[in-house]
């Protein structure tokens, strides 16, 4: 029987989404559903690994309704990286995992800078921050040693659901560089950086490359899910490596700029990066990698205004589009759970200053939309005085995407074009994978060529980048003070 669809599944920041694609790499169908994240004070944030599956089987349940599952050929996950998953003996969690925004590390990476920086950055070129692995593991070790005695076994969020589908234990490289327990040029676990987090080799899952096949489905899984027993499951990636994958940038200069739960701009390079300020992951084509900046909260920024202040993401979008550039001199800085590129603290904290009486819901909307490009320039002015330079377009993912004035706002202020494609997001990078390894596809690049399907292009407008970039010396100021005050 010959396979008609190729089956990718994507966990985010507050949701899984499923996405089923036919051999042309056309969207057959989606589905997605939330699950929480778990606040608590002093920066803490939470989700429980059983939600993960939970959400899959219920969107995978979706997608199948009416379609015959022995004609899926192939299926591939992705999840938010660093999210370590921390299991006992009967291969159960032994507590919720750390989610990559939780700041409460903070000071074991104040630990590991001063006694391993050098060693750790060397190693994973990448510089000690709250978001990595290693800092979150120690902090539940040292936060919770009786419960880390329970430890057996590490994996990671998307490895951890693909392990009830196949039984495999097993990640990728991109994932394992996640980590900062990884070293990329030996592509092997690093003892010394393991033994930091309490954890050996032997409780490691094994490292292979994304499109390697690890199982089939199980008979529970096949149950639970709807997918046929036996159907291939390859290893998969990260949520942001798929994403800037399904965008189409798989060429050197090649370009995202991503509106969701974090921002990031990433640039597709045939090297390695090094900076304290830069992300460096490898990309899923072999031999290139995809440096970028990193903005922490970006549209979780305008849901944090969303579920605090009332209204719906289309009624912001309308009361912002009556608001003139500038927002009336009031301006957001998105520090809300700390800042990645250039600042790297997990202290900052967001503020809006410029307040009047005059301004109203739209001009606190606008100025939210505007303080996230703000922070996006930021990133972009730092890559390229690091050599690292978009190309002339840049494809536009993420929620926030979806948004044409925050997309005309963000090509603005940054004056760039942004290109948004349909359907663009880690599930379809995942269902593309699934189908290269199908046979749908000759190779990588040919899927996303097959695929890419042009929405809408954003071209700046000349004027009003003018505008932001005389607001952007006042917004740098400010985050200045802002960073000061961390201090004290």
């Amino acid at each position: 029987m010959e396979k008609k669809y190729a089956l990718g599944i994507d966990f985010g920041g507050g949701s899984s989404k499923a996405t089923l694609i036919d051999r042309e790499g056309r969207v057959v169908k989606t589905a997605s559903s939330e699950y929480p994240t778990h606040y608590f004070e002093g920066g803490g944030a939470e989700q429980t690994p059983r939600d993960w599956y939970l959400a899959a089987v219920k969107n995978i349940g979706a997608v199948l309704e009416g379609i015959d599952p022995a004609l899926v050929g192939c299926v591939c996950f992705d999840a938010a990286t660093h999210t370590a998953v921390l299991m006992g003996e009967d291969g159960e969690p032994v507590c919720d995992s750390v989610y990559w925004t939780d700041t409460r590390s903070a000071p074991v990476v104040a630990y590991l800078s001063e006694n391993y920086g050098d060693e750790i950055y060397r190693k994973c070129k990448n510089r000690v921050s709250t978001i990595w692995s290693l800092p979150e593991i120690l902090y539940v070790r040292n936060k919770s040693p009786e419960l880390f005695s329970r430890v057996r076994r590490v994996t990671f969020a998307k490895d951890y659901v693909r392990g009830i589908f196949t039984g495999d234990f097993v990640t990728d490289y991109i994932e394992a560089e996640g980590s900062m327990l990884f070293d990329p040029d030996t592509m092997d676990w690093d003892d010394t950086l393991l033994s930091l987090a309490g954890l050996t080799r032997e409780m490691m899952p094994r490292v292979v490359s994304p499109l390697d096949c690890v199982g089939e489905v199980t008979e529970r899984a096949a149950r639970d899910s709807g997918l046929s027993v036996g159907t291939p499951v390859i290893c998969g990636a990260t949520d942001t490596a798929m994403e800037v994958y399904a965008a189409g940038a798989v060429c050197e200069g090649d370009a995202t700029l991503k509106l969701a739960t974090a921002g990031r701009i990433c640039v597709v390079s045939s090297k390695l990066v090094p900076d304290k300020n830069i992300v460096n992951y490898s990309h899923i084509k072999e031999g290139l990698y995809y440096p970028g900046s990193a903005t922490k909260s970006c549209a979780s920024s305008l849901r944090w205004f969303r579920d605090s202040f009332g209204g719906d993401y289309r009624e912001l979008d309308r009361l912002a589009e009556d608001v003139p550039v500038g927002s009336g001199g009031l301006i957001f800085h998105p520090y809300l759970m700390g800042e990645l590129t250039p600042y790297a603290s997990s202290e900052l904290r967001g503020s809006f200053t410029g307040i009047s009486c005059g301004h109203t819901k739209g001009h606190f909307a606008r100025a939210v939309m505007e303080g996230v490009a703000m922070s996006l320039l930021d990133g972009m002015e730092y890559l390229k005085s690091r050599g690292i330079v978009p190309g002339s377009r840049v494809t536009a993912i993420g929620g926030g995407a979806r948004s044409e004035l925050w997309r005309s706002i963000v090509s603005d202020a940054l004056g760039i074009t942004l290109v948004l494609k349909e359907g663009v997001d880690s599930s379809l990078g995942s269902a593309l994978l699934a189908g290269v390894a199908a046979g749908f596809f000759a190779d990588v690049d040919s899927a996303v060529r097959r695929a890419e399907r042009i929405v809408a292009v954003t071209e700046p407008r000349p004027e009003n980048t003018e505008k932001y970039k005389k607001l952007h010396e006042k917004y740098k100021k400010i985050s200045e003070f802002l960073l000061e005050l961390t201090k004290i």
